[in-house]
């Protein structure tokens, strides 16, 4: 089988090099996931970008291959869709955060993005959505379109620019009075900054709007709403009008409540939601991006030994707030802040997303066409259906009753394009 795969990966990526030829290339695989649901029948024909056929072998119409490859005893599915990621960051426990923002150079922190875009492609991340450049100005904007033109490989992105903080709340902090550094976030307040900061980061071309609707700026460091209900109604009403969404950071229930009520359309973080704001989401279709890696990361780089150590109070609030967004209906987006820890590890998300609750299809799901959905991209990727973009991976296993499974890539394709 792999002189099979072997001959099929070189044929794909050579005819992808002469795009007047379009092959047709048939895939099998023991079962197909369409982003929804588990099929044991199904073969996917894919024709230059995207995909023509997905179904049954007996109800395929008469097409001409090119190239058959057959996966027995695997799965494939549409591309993972990365709900949230630091493209720009690498683990903290390498560098501080405020030592990234502070001493590392931009060069340093591109070059460092390219191979963080190219590591999540390969662990079968087909399109990412990228949550501030965290005091890279709009560095994620550029590595975007260098991936679209085809200079370097790396998935799909959706980015965000510099994000928007209120004056005072973010960091790097801690210095004298008169020592002014650069922030990892743009500062705006007041209806008329709001409305130029906004302005100004649409200019630039982001494909969203992240506003920081709270922050670890209240009594003892406790995080605490940032913005009025009035400035984010402003921040919503100028991005929306653009044809943007707004996506907010928020860990408090008064920070989450605010930004649902002036109309973000997910929520990252969520720690501290009550039955209350749960509530709010769902009637405000409002989604649930829980970064749980991203707490396990930082409790383990804190020397929690996982598995023999009781879970720090952090982990086990996280889990109790986790399993309260399941059972108020919440949809839930698979995003795990990925660049607190390495990139290419995006599954460990997934993997918690189920110990903390979520049944495998969910989870799937999620970092399938639900996210797809979320994003405004459904009419592209998130789904095995002809008409889509052919971004295909295909694992070893069956990752509806084993998640991890999707740690053991076989085949990254995107676009038609095998990597």
């Amino acid at each position: 089988m792999n002189l099979i795969i072997s001959v099929f990966l070189l044929a794909l990526f050579s005819s992808n090099t002469v795009t007047a030829q379009e092959p047709m290339t048939l895939l099998k695989a023991g079962r197909v996931f369409d982003g929804e649901r588990m099929h044991a029948d199904w073969v996917v024909a894919v024709k230059g970008r995207q995909i023509v056929y997905a179904g049954s072998l007996n109800d395929m119409p008469g097409l001409d291959f090119d190239t058959v490859v057959d996966f027995p005893g695997q799965t494939l599915m549409p591309g993972l869709i990365e709900g949230h990621s630091h493209i720009l960051l690498h683990p903290y426990n390498e560098t501080s955060w405020n030592d990234q923002v502070l001493k590392e150079p931009e060069s340093e922190r591109v070059i460092r993005a390219t191979n963080h875009v190219r590591a999540s492609l390969l662990a079968g991340i087909t399109t990412m959505r990228d949550l501030g450049s965290e005091g890279a100005a709009y560095a994620d904007v550029g590595i975007r379109d260098s991936i679209n033109k085809g200079l370097i490989p790396g998935p799909r992105l959706l980015v965000a620019g510099r994000a928007i903080v209120a004056t005072g709340s973010y960091g790097p902090k801690g210095f004298h009075e008169r020592v002014e550094v650069p922030l990892g976030a743009e500062t705006a307040d007041g209806y008329d900054d709001l409305i130029r900061v906004v302005r100004s980061q649409i200019g630039r071309n982001v494909d969203f709007i992240k506003v920081y609707a709270d922050y670890r700026w209240g009594v003892d460091n406790t995080a605490a709403a940032t913005f009025t209900q009035a400035e984010l109604e402003t921040i919503v009403a100028i991005t929306t009008s653009s044809g943007r969404p707004v996506v907010a950071h928020a860990s408090s229930a008064e920070g989450m409540k605010r930004a649902i009520l002036a109309g973000v359309e997910t929520i990252e973080h969520g720690d501290a939601a009550t039955q209350e704001v749960y509530a709010l989401m769902r009637k405000r279709n409002v989604a649930l991006c829980p970064t749980l890696a991203a707490g396990d990361a930082v409790a383990r780089y804190g020397g929690w030994k996982k598995g023999i150590d009781p879970d720090p109070e952090r982990i086990a609030a996280k889990k109790k707030s986790f399993k309260a967004a399941l059972d108020a209906g919440v949809t839930i987006c698979f995003g795990g802040d990925v660049g607190v820890y390495p990139h290419g590890d995006n599954v460990r998300e997934l993997e918690l997303m189920v110990s903390y609750g979520m049944k495998n299809l969910a989870a799937l799901q999620s970092a399938t066409s639900v996210n797809a959905a979320l994003f405004h991209i459904d009419d592209k990727v998130g789904r095995i259906q002809a008409g889509l973009r052919a971004d295909i991976i295909v694992v070893d296993g069956d990752p509806a009753e084993d998640i991890s499974v999707l740690r053991e890539i076989r085949l990254v394709m995107k676009d038609g394009v095998t990597y």
